[in-house]
């Protein structure tokens, strides 16, 4: 299974719902809390082209977006062949 990275903040909603769809999947992932590491909402808007919202959500290297981007994955089915990989 490829890594999972979720930027995220101490309060954002949305950040809680992506948490829980993967929770629930069983997939492990690493959280950044950006309103605690400025350095790491630097890497936040590099690695997502500038989008400055939480969550910003990597399988692997692919920048997956936010939660609704995640959660429309999962819908079409498409979220399960990204997190096995080639």
């Amino acid at each position: 299974m490829k890594p999972v990275l979720v930027y995220s903040s101490r309060i954002c909603p949305y950040c809680m719902l992506a948490k829980r769809l993967l929770a629930n999947k069983g997939v492990p992932y690493e959280e950044v809390l950006i309103d605690a590491d400025a350095a790491r909402r630097a890497e936040m808007l590099a690695r997502s082209g500038g989008r400055r919202t939480v969550p910003q959500i990597f399988v692997g290297e692919h920048h997956v977006g936010g939660y609704e981007d995640l959660a429309a994955l999962e819908r079409q089915g498409l979220l399960d062949p990204l997190l096995r990989g080639p």
